[in-house]
This record gives structure tokens, sequence and C-alpha cells, in this order.
């Protein structure tokens, strides 16, 4: 389970170097102006090679977790112990067999749109908690994406399989959905290597799995279901977002293909979901996008010449 999440240290460890042997702390409470003594660089240097493959070997450790867990998810669906269905197929059996749909995303994908009649237990959702940690999980989820995406920082549901146990027999027959498929997991996880490569500045490390991706979490949950006893489990391959709305009977304000996206991205349209609604739209679609990002842009050239202004009348203040 730990191969599903990530976590990112803070970000007090960043620095800006002056050529003359000055250096500055960002994010720290206090900044050196002063030259630094050699034997603090020393220790400074020696402090940031450790961390350096701290990092290489957590990362890489990381990849073998995934690598391995992909194996098992893999094990399963070859074996037959996990059946494999389509979306369209889902609703067939959801309509024909009765079979119980066990919706396992986190409530800022549920609430979008969600299959009628399902039952929704999250293996991941949003950490309430007021902790440290959790704070700082917050923060480093959306200084490396979550402002773009709008994914949350997520934690593992301890109470998951307690609560599947008791709405369910071990004998059920249980459709397990998220919202995306297991072969987009192996995408962002790509994606998410080169985002770190891009943002080096901010000095990014994976420390511990706490948000799951929004992809691969039914497999997942598959998993810890047939591991507890369960037979008779099916998987939507895909997930919810690959099924089209005739698939499925919808209930909730959004389509299946739009509960996954948020963020700045969903706000301005430059999400795939959306680019494909566009192209089926057409140009009215588009405007409406299109006068949201002009108007973000006059917005920010506004806030910066207020900013500008302000600095200028502090200046005047301070000159009196």
């Amino acid at each position: 389970m730990e191969a599903l999440g990530h976590g990112l240290l803070p970000l007090g460890a960043v620095r800006t170097c002056q050529k003359e042997g000055r250096c500055q702390l960002i994010g720290s409470i206090h900044f050196l102006s002063s030259p630094v003594p050699s034997s603090l660089k020393s220790l400074k240097y020696k402090n940031n090679i450790r961390m350096q493959a701290v990092q290489e070997e957590y990362e890489l450790k990381q990849m073998k977790d995934m690598a391995a867990a992909k194996k098992r998810w893999d094990a399963l669906i070859r074996d037959g112990k996990v059946k494999v269905l389509t979306p369209r197929e889902a609703g067939y059996a959801i309509q024909l067999s009765n079979k119980m749909l066990l919706d396992v995303r986190p409530f800022v994908e549920r609430k979008k749109a969600w299959v009628k009649g399902s039952t929704w237990i999250p293996i991941f959702d949003v950490d309430t908690s007021l902790e440290l940690r959790t704070l700082s999980l917050k923060a480093t989820n959306f200084l490396m994406g979550g402002w773009w995406s709008g994914v949350p920082a997520l934690s593992y549901n301890k109470e998951f399989l307690s609560n599947v146990e008791e709405k369910f027999a071990k004998d059920t027959d249980l459709i397990v959905a998220c919202q995306k498929g297991l072969r987009s997991m192996v995408r962002e996880i790509r994606h998410l290597k080169v985002l770190m490569l891009i943002m080096n500045l901010l000095i990014a490390f994976l420390t511990a799995y706490a948000e799951p991706f929004s992809s691969g979490r039914s497999i997942a949950a598959c998993e810890v279901l047939y591991n507890a006893g369960y037979n008779n489990i099916f998987w939507v391959q895909g997930g919810l977002e690959a099924a089209e709305e005739e698939d499925l009977e919808r209930e909730g304000p959004q389509p299946f293909k739009f509960a996954g996206i948020g963020g700045l991205s969903e706000f301005l349209g430059w999400t795939d979901q959306q680019r494909d609604a566009a192209a089926k739209e057409g140009w009215g679609y588009r405007l409406t996008f299109s006068a949201r990002l002009v108007g973000l842009v006059l917005g920010a050239d506004a806030l910066f010449i207020g900013a500008q202004k302000v600095g200028q009348y502090l200046q005047v203040l301070r000159s009196h």
C-alpha cells in the first residue's frame, strides 16, 4: 500500500549561493548575509551529499515497490483471482445480475459523479487532521502540482477493510471502481518524475507514501479484499473516467470523465477531458475558457501594478 502515494519534505533546504561565498537559506527563520566559515561550508557540503544520497536511495526503493506492486496486481488478473470488466460490462452486470459496485474514490471525486446505487468506501481520502506532518504534506502537495491539478493530499483509510466487511459478506460479487485505470497510473508516475526534475529548485524528496495517485486505487483495493477472503471480485479497467454516459447510470452534477479533474487546469479548460469536450461542443465551449484565461491575465496584471503602487507608497512613508 505504501507504493500508492508520495510525500515531500519541507522546503527549508533550498539554497541560493552568491559568487562571493555568501549563502541564503530560503524558508528558514534566519538569513546569513555574512561570509560563511569554511568549516561550516564543508559541513553543509557533506550534508548536501548525504541528503542527495538519501533521496536517490529512497526514489530507487519506491520505484522497486511500484514495480513489485504492479507485478502482484498483474498476477491477480492473470490468475483469475480478480476478473476484469470494461465500464460497459460493469453496467450490464449491475443491471442484469444485481452485482454491487464499490466506489473507492475519495470524496472530492465521488461528489461530482457516482454510479446510482453504488456503495462508497474510499481506500484513500482527504486527511482533515491538523498535525504538523499532515499540514506539511498538504503544503508540498500543493506546491508540487496540486494548485494545477486540484488533486488534494490524501491518506490511507485504515478503516477501509472493516467498513467493507460490515456491509458485504465474503461471498458477495463486488465490482470495484476508482477514477482511472492501471495504465494511467504508470503514466502519472512518469509525469511526476519529470515534474520533479523541472522543479529542481524545490529539492523535493519522496519521503512517505500518504497520497495516492488517482489511478491504481481500485486494483489495490482488490488486492486488499482478496487477501481478506473476498473471492468474487471484479475490477473496472480504465476506471469510471473510461465510461461513456450510456455505460453506467450516473448521478451527480458532472460527467464521469470530469470527476477527476480540478485546480487551475480545470478552470482554464486545459485538461484532456475538456479538450475532448471542446472538440465536440465547438467554439462556444472554447470561448468560455478563453475568457477565463484573459480574465486571469488581467487580474494578475492588476495585482502586479497594485503591488508596485503599494511599494512606492511605503517608500514615500519611510522617507518622511
